[in-house]
């Protein structure tokens, strides 16, 4: 039987599919103009790239922006927060897992879940964009790097330049103003890079973190901002075998499948 999982975020949406309980085809686009869009898109995609319809799908699960809407329009049968599919997720691949950092376009979360998965506590940024993969897509912008970019070239910088403003459109300003005084790209990336990693610290303490240690989402993908925060916290995160960015649709699959098999 096939499990499936669509999970909606503000820059990207992701959608999982498992057989036999492993993931056996996954897709990842950037939003369209509502959820539900995004949700139809990015399953439809996918199920036509390896000849499947939606009638194949046993069961599934939505998460994220709109999840509710996607389940009330029959793309899903249920719908569950992201809080719950990063963690089930990351504890899936990862069972020694206990804390997970997701870093997604508008939002940060630091998740702690205990030794079967099951949530102990969570923690989110506030409505600030600092902190986010918003935060560091401004920032791309004003230094004319992509975000693929901007964690390679932070790690060849031979000084960090240190970011005051803890506001996303002062720091705009401010790296505008370094840029105008000639200082290098390298330099303003490392400390973009350890401002956003400070911001997901401050989170971290408040919710405690347990090792072991996971990142998920976009800017997971960042290798600077890792190292920033293995740094911080003293302990080297588990290393992915999957991309980051799926791990709340494979949560949503996991437990789209544990509906689907006590039905």
């Amino acid at each position: 039987m096939l499990f499936a999982g669509i999970d909606v975020g503000s820059l990207t949406a992701q959608a999982v599919l498992l057989n036999d309980g492993k993931i056996s085809a996954f897709k990842s686009i950037g939003v369209r103009a509502n959820p539900l869009e995004s949700a139809r898109t990015v399953m439809g995609d996918l199920l036509t790239e390896i000849n499947l319809t939606w009638d194949d799908i046993t069961y599934c699960v939505s998460t994220g922006y709109g999840r509710e809407r996607i389940e009330s329009e029959g793309l899903a049968q249920e719908n569950i927060s992201e809080i719950s599919c990063h963690g089930i997720g990351a504890y899936t691949l990862m069972p020694k897992v206990r804390t997970v950092i997701d870093i997604g376009g508008q939002d940060a979360k630091v998740i702690r879940v205990d030794e079967n998965g099951v949530l102990v506590d969570f923690v989110m940024n506030d409505k600030c964009a600092a902190g986010t993969g918003r935060f560091l897509e401004v920032m791309c912008r004003v230094l004319g790097l992509t975000l693929e970019e901007l964690g390679p070239v932070s790690m060849h910088a031979k000084s960090q330049v240190e970011l005051s403003s803890r506001c996303s459109i002062y720091a705009e300003t401010e790296v505008l103003h370094y840029l105008q005084r000639g200082v290098d790209k390298a330099s303003l990336a490392a400390g973009i890079n350890k401002s956003m990693a400070e911001r997901v610290m401050a989170l971290a303490r408040r919710v405690g973190v347990e090792k072991e240690l996971m990142m998920s989402g976009g800017v997971a993908k960042n290798v600077a901002v890792r190292a920033e925060l293995e740094r911080m916290m003293g302990v080297r995160m588990a290393v992915l075998k999957v991309d980051p960015q799926i791990i709340g649709a494979f949560g949503a699959a996991v437990l789209a499948r544990k509906a689907g098999d006590s039905r």
